[in-house]
């Protein structure tokens, strides 16, 4: 078992999976422990299981810990596939199945949170249990929205158009990958402007440096789009904890709370003062209250 020094540090332990014969990389803290479920981490667009240092370090003193990187992030392959939902949703069941070998409480924030929501209710003799924190998913309108303007219409499509080719994709990804910009990035989306460490800039800019982050951030922009989250809702059957930074600027929690509230009312759910990524802005608090909710009674 990982000490609480050894998971603060720089770097982790961690190790690598084959999945599709590509390497996945992930890392594992804790002991196991019958008595309760492990818990895995999926991190959000742009981030990886550097995001969760904080996290693993308070946790793996109660639970086992598992986190990895979604193919096309982090440490793990940056192949030019297509990515999507399903193509991660499908990496993080086999890993739960191959790698874990029994169910688990699986956490996700942002885009992870709307991963694990698929994995979740597609398989769930995998999940125990789901923690979304800000997570993000589209909801089925459920009034029709006006049409745009037409030069709206025209310049939204441009812009799609454009970005769909290899020059102007590279180019943003070259803007956006710039440390400058990941810094402001993060100051506009951290309400604790001490937590923009230097470290978390370089956690993150590290990734794009590696061969084929170019080739993963153009595909993006042609992922299909998945299942709406209310369908998912509607297949879900495990024990639901919602934890919003209620700063988020991408976000609007409070509509978003009512939406999930709708389709799934048995959820709990807290609202932190913090951005769009309070487990690194606020991990005490976001931790306490995992802790709190696995091990309190059905």
């Amino acid at each position: 078992m990982l000490t609480k020094s050894e998971l603060t540090t720089a770097t982790l332990p961690g190790n690598y999976w084959q999945w599709r014969d590509r390497p996945i990389y992930y890392l594992c803290a804790g002991q196991s422990d019958q008595a309760n479920p492990p818990l895995l981490l999926i991190h959000g667009f742009g981030a990886s299981t550097d995001h969760w240092r904080k996290n693993i370090a308070g946790l793996s003193q109660f639970f086992q810990v598992w986190a990895l990187d979604l193919l096309g992030f982090g440490r793990s392959d940056k192949p030019n596939w297509q990515y999507s939902g399903q193509l991660w949703q499908e990496q993080i069941n086999d890993f739960i199945t191959e790698v874990i070998g029994r169910s688990v409480v699986l956490a996700g924030n942002s885009l992870g949170g709307y991963v694990g929501l698929c994995v979740a209710a597609q398989y769930p003799t995998s999940v125990a249990g789901l923690i979304l924190i800000n997570s993000a998913g589209p909801f089925t309108e459920s009034q029709p929205t006006p049409k745009p303007p037409l030069w709206k219409k025209v310049i939204s499509q441009s812009t799609k158009w454009l970005l769909w080719q290899d020059l102007p994709s590279f180019l943003l990804f070259q803007w956006t990958r710039r440390r400058s910009t990941i810094r402001k990035t993060l100051q506009k989306v951290y309400l604790d402007q001490s937590a923009v460490t230097d470290q978390l800039i370089e956690d993150i800019y590290r990734p794009s440096c590696d061969p084929g982050a170019a080739k993963v951030f153009a595909s993006i922009f042609k992922t299909p789009s998945g299942q709406k989250v209310d369908e998912l809702l509607g297949q879900l059957n495990c024990p639901l904890l919602m934890l919003w930074g209620e700063a988020d600027p991408w976000i609007n929690t409070k509509t978003r709370s009512a939406q999930f509230r709708k389709y799934y009312p048995q959820l709990t759910e807290y609202f932190l003062k913090a951005g769009h990524c309070p487990h690194d802005e606020v991990p005490e608090q976001v931790n306490k209250l995992i802790q709190e909710w696995v091990f309190s009674p059905s």
